[in-house]
Parts: C-alpha cells; sequence; structure tokens
C-alpha cells in the first residue's frame, strides 16, 4: 500500500471527475487506503446529500477495493503534530490533522486537493491527483 485518499479524492472519483479515476486506476486500488476518518465523513456526506442510497452504494463499493485504516496508531503523532501546530498558530482542523498523521505514521503518500492544508503537518508526503483541466 502506497497512498491515503483524502475524502475530496474519493468524491472526485465517485463522480469521475478531474482525471482521479485515471490516476487511481493507474495505482491500483489495493495500493490505496482510507482512514476511518474518511469514511466517516463520507457517511456523513451520503446521508446529507439528495440521494443517500445511491451515495452508500458509492462508499460500499470503494470500501471493498480499498483498505480502511484505523486511527489508533496515529494518535500519539496527532498530539504531537497538534500541540505543535498550536504552538506554531499554524492550526489545522482535527479531522484532517488525524487523516495527514495517519499517513504519516503509515509512510503513506497523502493524496489530497486541500495541500495548504496537509502540508502543514511534519514529514508528510502528499501529492495532489486532481487536473481541474479534465
Amino acid at each position: 500500500m502506497n497512498y491515503l485518499l483524502d475524502t475530496n479524492i474519493c468524491i472526485h472519483f465517485f463522480r469521475g471527475k478531474f482525471g482521479v479515476t485515471e490516476r487511481f486506476e493507474a495505482v491500483q486500488a489495493e495500493n490505496c487506503a482510507i482512514s476511518e476518518i474518511t469514511l466517516a465523513e463520507l457517511v456523513f456526506g451520503a446521508e446529507n446529500s439528495d440521494n443517500p442510497v445511491k451515495n452508500h452504494q458509492l462508499i460500499e463499493q470503494l470500501t471493498e477495493i480499498v483498505t480502511i485504516l484505523p486511527i489508533y496508531d496515529s494518535i500519539m503523532t496527532y498530539g504531537k503534530e497538534k500541540a505543535r501546530l498550536r504552538k506554531a498558530g499554524t492550526m489545522i482542523s482535527d479531522l484532517d490533522l488525524f487523516i495527514g498523521c495517519t499517513a504519516v505514521e503509515n509512510d503513506l503518500i497523502m493524496v489530497t486537493e486541500n495541500m495548504s492544508e496537509f502540508e502543514r503537518i511534519s514529514g508528510i508526503k502528499i501529492e495532489n491527483w486532481v487536473d481541474r483541466q479534465k
């Protein structure tokens, strides 16, 4: 496994937008994971949407082909990073911090369009698969 997909990447994948599907297929699903936090955000989005049944089906299809990583192993990294970011005055959202720390702790490349938020996390490797021209 090489990649941890952020929530926005999963949504673009579901919608077939911005070249994300092509990148996902190129790296192959077995090399991708999502955090439990991303799963929770996707479930909330489905519940909050106009078509929850369809969106839950998309989530189920995704979770059948990628690994879902727990946040437990990332808790120490999260605590240290949150304290460091607070002292530096460069806080990011708790959910993004948990997702990013999961990438760091599991030595995965964080795939996100939200580069400015995640790049604040120490030791993170980031890729943006979104091509807004597609």
